[in-house]
């Protein structure tokens, strides 16, 4: 993934991933790229979320990566998104509805959920 260069002005670097890109990759390569984004003091936002295997292996893996003078961990926010709307008229008639989630997440140090509801995240976010 080409990476943008930050300028000097101490601002708060976020990175919008499509679930395009997401796709093309396995779970610990997912887990990997978002790690590596939030250690550099990234906000990463996922378009369609992760799995909920995935997201507890990405817990996992950040508590072993967690140490008090490089890197606190992360704070990770989920909603689901409803998009029957956008199914086939057979999966309307059938009743299914697919759902799929987008995800915030940033370094715990820097970002603070200040309300969660099904519409909505909220979240104050700080330079460090």
């Amino acid at each position: 993934m080409p990476e943008a260069k930050a300028s000097d002005n101490d601002g708060v670097q976020i990175d919008l991933i499509s679930a395009e890109r997401m796709d093309g990759l396995a779970s610990m390569e997912k887990i990997r790229m978002i790690l590596d984004g939030v250690r550099d003091g990234k906000i990463v936002i996922l378009e369609d979320g992760l799995s909920p295997d995935e997201e507890s292996k990405l817990i996992e893996v950040t508590m072993t990566e967690i140490s008090p003078d490089e890197f606190n961990g992360i704070e990770i926010e989920t909603y689901p998104r409803s998009s029957t709307s956008d199914s086939g008229i057979l999966g309307r008639i059938m009743g299914r509805e697919e759902t799929s989630k987008l995800t915030v997440i940033g370094p715990a140090n820097q970002i603070e959920t200040l309300h969660k509801d099904e519409t909505v995240i909220s979240a104050l976010v700080s330079r460090k």
